[in-house]
């Protein structure tokens, strides 16, 4: 236990070096008693006026950190080191949450610091309040259609290889109009700064602590998800037309951080669809045709939906292995209906499933899994579209295949319930 006068400084030292450090983060540095944090923090400050043999901990695991605090009391006044700012992708939020719970008696406090961002478009002139953020610290991230549908991007590159991974999908993706300005060593001596297109940087240009702006001159300002039918690449393989597509996505009722399944995917249209609704939804297309998986990706690369993940084999045997899904759509599956609803729904049991009916053994299929209770509260619509045909002078309207659209489960949509 810790007495109530001891304090724990959660510091933001901006780019690495003392010249990016606020007032108020040196301030705390020089009263501390003892310094923790990862050793290229530490080397940041050791040559501040009395900061040179404070006790220190080359550390930056939480639990580390707090086991070390806990054993040292007779430290009363203890600075943690952070890179940047302390409020951006910074491990400042679960260490505060963490020394919180954990010491309640202690005194806990925040200091700023300047971002790689910030410091970046100060460098470059420009304003990063009008620019999408993503990090890519450690981590697969789906970036493509952010940098396809804003003007400016900033990518925060760090760990192994996260500049040559973002190069190769920016390239993968064939975004070629794309102007990247990436920042290595921030503030450091050896700052380098350099502007290019995708063909003009080499993956070595992108290594280390680094941080990139990604400017699109003609970004995707579409605000709708909805794709006409002809803009995808189709092959002979059968897809979801339009109409059903706009009232199944609308039953699937999509969610941020949405994880969905897109069981027979076909040609990819419902997840092309599905993943445009937002930069934030993971989407699985499972399919076993080998002509379909492919133009599946290529319907990916097409409309820069990176949050695809193409999934090859048969339903359920390959949905096991994923992750659990918040809604799933199920366009095709094989006679195995039922099977693929007990699979999703032992993986989680509030998922919302929307599937298709065309035949009317799949709609026997369907209503039995209602009656069954595998479907419950279930909906049905029947939907049957026309389109125009031009025949000589006139135009003669031409009726697609009825398609019943069945949705049930999932958990109630936002709002007031006793509207």
């Amino acid at each position: 236990m810790c007495e109530k006068k001891r304090k724990i400084s959660l510091v933001g030292i901006g780019m690495g070096t003392s010249m990016t450090m606020t007032a108020q983060a040196e301030a705390a540095v020089r009263s501390a008693d003892c310094l923790i944090g990862a050793e290229r923090m530490l080397e940041a400050v050791r040559n501040m006026e009395t900061v040179a043999g404070k006790p220190e901990l080359a550390e930056y695991r939480g639990e580390n950190i707090l086991s070390y605090i806990r054993s040292h009391p007779e430290f009363r006044n203890i600075a943690v080191l952070l890179s940047g700012d302390t409020g951006f992708h910074s491990g400042a939020k679960t260490l505060e949450n963490l020394l919180s719970r954990e010491l309640p008696e202690c005194g806990t406090e925040t200091i700023p610091g300047i971002a790689s961002v910030a410091y970046l478009a100060a460098r470059l002139k420009t304003s990063w309040e009008d620019a999408a953020l993503v990090s890519l610290h450690g981590k697969e991230e789906d970036f493509i259609q952010t940098v396809s549908r804003n003007r400016k991007t900033f990518l925060l590159l760090g760990g192994k290889d996260a500049g040559r991974r973002a190069l190769e999908r920016l390239r993968e993706y064939e975004m070629e109009e794309i102007v990247l300005h990436v920042g290595t060593h921030l503030s450091y001596p050896d700052e380098r700064i350099l502007s290019g297109t995708i063909q003009d940087l080499s993956e070595t240009d992108m290594d280390g602590l680094s941080v990139a702006l990604a400017e699109n001159p003609a970004p995707n300002l579409s605000v709708c998800c909805h794709v006409p039918d002809e803009e995808f690449i189709r092959g002979s393989v059968p897809m979801t037309k339009e109409e059903v597509r706009a009232v199944s996505i609308a039953e699937l009722r999509l969610t941020k951080n949405a994880v969905i399944y897109d069981i027979g995917a076909g040609t990819g249209s419902v997840s092309v669809e599905a993943a445009l609704s937002g930069a934030d939804i993971r989407v699985y297309a499972v399919e076993k045709n080998p002509e379909a998986v492919s133009l599946i990706c290529q319907n990916r690369k097409k409309f820069r939906a990176d949050g695809i993940r193409v999934i090859s084999g048969t339903a359920p045997e390959v949905l096991r292995s994923l992750e659990a899904p918040t809604h799933v759509f199920i366009g095709g599956s094989s006679g195995n209906l039922k099977e693929i609803l007990r699979e999703v729904l032992d993986k989680s049991p509030e998922a919302r499933i929307v599937l298709n009916a065309i035949s009317l053994e799949t709609v026997s299929e369907a209503m039995e899994a209602v009656k069954e209770g595998v479907l419950r509260d279930a909906r049905i619509t029947q939907i049957m579209a026309s389109r125009a045909r031009k025949l000589g002078r006139y135009h003669m309207m031409t009726g697609q295949n009825p398609v019943y659209i069945i949705s049930a489960g999932g958990k109630p949509a936002g709002g007031r319930s006793d509207v």
